[in-house]
C-alpha cells in the first residue's frame, strides 16, 4: 500500500527511532562500574529487555503505577542473577538510570536520512508513552528534536497508547485529522492497534521481523518508509 494525500506522520520514539536497548547498556555500563556486581552488562540485559517489555506492557493499561515500572523491572532481574541487593540501592540504580540513559543518543540505522527525506514532504510528529523529561532530553541529545511539529507524551493526554485518547490529543495538537495522518510505531498493540482501532491508518516498523497474525503494513528498516510514503 503506498499511502496517498497524507500530511501528518505520527511516530514512536523508544524502538523506533531512539534505540532503546543500545542506550540502555550505555547507561547500565555506567552505573555498573560503580558497584561490584559479578555479572556482566549483557548477563543483566538479557533478562531486563524482556522485563522492561512486559512491565511497561502493564504500564500501559495502568496495571502498574510508574514508580512499580521502574522499580520491578530491576529488582526482577537481580532476583533472576540471584543478587542479594536492598531496596534502597534498587531505588538508587533506577534513579541512574533515568538520569543516564538520556544522555545517549544511538538511533536506529537510517533514521537520520529518512526524517530529512520526509520533513519537506509532510508535517512530523512523536507520540511517546515516555515521560515528558526523559524524551524531550533523549531527542535533544540525539539531535532530532527539531524535526517534530509536536511532541505528545503520555502525561499532557493523561492516558497511555493504545487509549484513543491520546493520538484524539495528538491530532488536535497537530491540527490533523485521521483521513491525513499514520501512525508509525514499533509496539503492534499500542501504536498500530490502537491507531488503526482509532481510524489512523498505520505502519509497524516490524526490526525484530516477528510473525504477526494481523494484516498491517510493516517495515524492517526506517529507510523503508520511502517506499510507502
Amino acid at each position: 500500500m503506498i499511502f496517498k494525500n497524507k500530511k501528518h506522520l505520527f511516530f514512536d520514539l523508544d524502538h523506533t527511532l531512539w534505540d532503546f536497548d543500545k542506550n540502555s547498556e550505555v547507561a547500565f555500563d555506567i552505573i555498573f562500574k560503580q558497584h561490584n556486581f559479578n555479572f556482566t552488562v549483557t548477563d543483566f540485559l538479557e533478562h531486563y529487555i524482556p522485563k522492561n517489555q512486559y512491565y511497561w506492557s502493564l504500564y500501559q493499561v495502568n496495571k502498574i503505577s510508574q514508580e512499580e515500572l521502574r522499580f520491578k523491572r530491576l529488582n526482577d532481574v537481580f532476583d533472576i542473577l540471584d543478587v542479594s541487593i536492598s531496596e534502597e540501592i534498587v531505588n538508587q540504580i533506577s534513579n541512574d538510570y533515568i538520569e543516564h540513559l538520556p544522555n545517549s543518543n544511538h538511533l536506529f540505522d537510517g533514521t537520520i536520512e529518512i526524517l530529512e527525506y520526509l520533513r519537506p514532504k509532510y508535517n512530523l510528529h512523536i507520540v511517546t508513552n515516555g515521560f515528558h523529561h526523559v524524551q524531550d532530553k533523549k531527542m535533544k541529545n540525539a539531535n532530532i528534536f527539531h524535526y517534530f511539529s509536536t511532541i505528545t507524551n503520555s502525561e499532557l493526554a493523561g492516558v497511555k497508547k493504545p487509549h484513543p485518547n491520546i493520538f484524539e490529543f495528538a491530532l488536535s495538537s497537530a491540527k490533523a485529522n485521521k483521513e491525513d495522518s499514520i501512525m508509525i510505531g514499533d509496539s503492534l498493540e499500542a501504536d498500530i492497534v490502537g491507531a488503526l482501532d482509532f481510524g489512523i491508518d498505520a505502519i509497524f516498523f516490524n526490526e525484530k521481523k516477528i510473525k504477526i497474525e494481523r494484516n498491517v503494513t510493516q517495515i524492517n528498516q526506517l529507510i523503508e518508509l520511502k517506499f510507502f510514503l
